[in-house]
């Protein structure tokens, strides 16, 4: 993809396929290699034109800085990348190269509980929510079903650290009445699960039954993702 956009001579192309870069090498655990595409894709998109690009990409940024462990860098662009929204001119490219704000608050909930904290988990609660919010009311086109489900499950993983056992179980079964998700929700959730079984809430019995649940939806086969879905 980013051959055929430097054959075409498009920097914006050539920036948006820098984005997929970072987002294959973030579901593989390489969380430098995808902070270092996400910030070549904004050296290579930014400008006039740029349009909601660049919130992507330093977005993507921030995702892989807090994964990686360096939560000031995550925080930085974080920061920016919300500046770069406000300031965000037509995008040059539409429909799927679009980045909609749901989409972009989904990313700042997950940074947030990456990095941690008391004060970062409440920051992450409130993110999410806002996704939540926005993928419910907002239009139809940017409505994506696998990013909502992320968002909810951030926000399962926030109330339990928060130890809101019951408030996490009901944001946990909002995921898991679907039939079907795409590999990345899968990734989450059994991340979730993980997390569940290593908690102090391990035994708590409405958390058992959802575990189980969990082991039974993540067997199923997963569906491809599309541009508008979480990666």
């Amino acid at each position: 993809m980013v051959q055929c956009a430097e054959i075409a001579e498009h920097p914006r192309l050539r920036a948006w396929a820098r984005s997929f870069q970072s987002l294959a090498s973030y579901w593989t655990g390489d969380y430098r290699r995808a902070a270092d595409h996400a910030r070549a894709g904004y050296e290579d998109g930014r400008g006039p034109g740029s349009g909601t690009l660049t919130a992507r990409l330093l977005s993507l940024e921030a995702r892989a800085l807090a994964a990686g462990g360096d939560s000031r860098s995550a925080l930085r662009s974080l920061a920016l990348a919300h500046e770069a929204r406000a300031i965000a001119d037509l995008d040059e490219l539409p429909g799927v190269f679009t980045f909609p704000e749901a989409k972009q608050w989904t990313y700042t909930g997950t940074t947030l509980l990456a990095i941690g904290g008391d004060e970062q988990v409440q920051r992450a609660i409130t993110a999410s929510t806002r996704a939540v919010e926005l993928y419910q009311t907002g239009p139809e086109d940017d409505r994506s079903p696998g990013d909502l489900h992320a968002a909810h499950l951030d926000l399962a993983t926030a109330y339990l650290a928060n130890g809101q056992v019951d408030v996490a179980s009901a944001e946990l079964d909002t995921v898991l009445v679907a039939t079907q998700y795409t590999a990345s929700i899968t990734i989450r959730l059994r991340k979730l699960d993980t997390l569940i079984a290593s908690g102090p809430y391990r035994d708590s019995r409405p958390l058992v039954d959802r575990r189980e649940h969990i082991h039974e939806v993540t067997s199923r086969p997963t569906i491809t993702s599309t541009p508008t879905e979480p990666r």
